[in-house]
């Protein structure tokens, strides 16, 4: 092909990219969505009812405030009990039975023996013959 064909042929292509061109329009085209007119419509004519003015009767507590709370007092006679608790003996605790005397002992030979024991050396493992 010779030159000169080559560029009549580019031209030829930009003669038919041009003229569609001329076809596309940039603008949007100017149709409207039923649904969506119909929807906004909707939309716009809609007025919620009022709410009654008794309306939350029933779903909310009415508030009353707690009652004060009393402030402590002293007892009037507080020196007497003061100087009655400072009189007052204190209870000891009973004295150690017999039984837990004997257990007592016995814990200091179960300790030794528990010592003795740890002491020990460990027994070797025999070994299985099969």
């Amino acid at each position: 092909m010779s030159v000169s064909a080559i560029i009549k042929g580019s031209s030829r292509v930009a003669r038919l990219g041009q003229v569609q061109r001329r076809y596309i329009s940039s603008s949007p085209a100017a149709r409207k969505d039923i649904v969506q007119e119909l929807y906004l419509s909707q939309l716009r004519s809609y007025k919620p009812q009022p709410a009654a003015k008794d309306a939350h009767v029933g779903v909310v507590k009415a508030f009353a405030a707690p009652a004060v709370p009393k402030a402590p007092s002293a007892p009037a006679d507080l020196a007497s009990e003061l100087a009655a608790y400072d009189a007052a003996e204190p209870t000891l605790a009973s004295s150690p039975s017999a039984a837990s005397t004997e257990v007592a002992d016995d814990s200091g030979a179960g300790a030794k023996e528990f010592l003795a024991f740890l002491e020990a050396d460990l027994p070797k493992p025999e070994a299985h013959h099969h």
